[in-house]
């Protein structure tokens, strides 16, 4: 289905703050309590739209984090300095604010449990905001599915949800996270320390295949996400 006939059917909806939790120094997750949410799918997303005083809009789209069993849509956002909205969104906005959104948007990139194959997640920096959603759906479905997630970020403080992966990972041996980090890394860190390359994938995917089509992967089942530079 069209993005457009998409959000013609879709209105503008007022929610309201209920909680901001601190992922990173510089990113945020914020939990939005929306009347009459419709419910999601994990990989869905929502546009939010913020009017200054003088009737000046900016509108930029966020990939949904929280699961669909969650009563709560809770996106994450990066703070980017020199954006139009996303300093606001981390840095000013408070428990009890209200916030313009709209959605859920998207059916392309999307994961249902139970799942029918294993699942080979890779994501960079905040690209890993939908895949959270898909790996929250699974654990509150109870599914397990074999799940891989491979994550590059800069640093180890950069690591989106660090805490919440490790401990879903401890607690699931069918879910597997690794991670990658590209500038730098502790003493004694056990992980990647490269960009994504061609070795890091066969080594994390499963022995059928490695770098996707090339090496197996039904071109079908993979799926990317791009929003294009709208996360300011």
């Amino acid at each position: 289905m069209a993005r457009g006939t998409v959000l013609g059917r879709l209105a503008w909806k007022i929610g309201e703050v209920d909680e901001i939790t601190a992922e990173t120094p510089k990113v945020s997750s914020i939990a939005i309590d929306v009347p009459d949410w419709p419910g999601h799918l994990a990989g869905q997303h929502v546009d939010v739209r913020l009017t200054a005083e003088d009737g000046y809009e900016a509108q930029r789209s966020y990939s949904i984090a929280s699961a669909p069993e969650d009563r709560r849509v809770t996106i994450t956002v990066e703070r980017l300095d020199d954006g139009e909205v996303s300093p606001y969104l981390v840095g000013e906005l408070r428990a009890g604010d209200k916030v313009e959104l709209r959605g859920p948007i998207g059916g392309f990139f999307v994961w249902r449990a139970p799942g029918d194959r294993p699942v080979l997640l890779i994501a960079g920096g905040s690209g890993v905001v939908p895949l959270m959603a898909m790996i929250r759906h699974r654990a509150a479905a109870g599914d397990r599915t074999p799940v891989r997630l491979l994550c590059s970020s800069r640093t180890l403080e950069d690591v989106i949800y660090r805490d919440e992966l490790e401990r879903l990972a401890a607690g699931d041996p069918s879910l597997d996270v690794r991670h990658t980090l590209t500038r730098s890394h502790p003493d004694g860190w056990r992980g990647y320390a490269r960009r994504l390359d061609r070795r890091m994938i066969e080594d994390v995917a499963w022995p059928a295949a490695s770098l996707l089509v090339e090496h197996g992967y039904d071109p079908g089942w993979i799926k990317t996400e791009r929003f294009g530079a709208t996360g300011g």
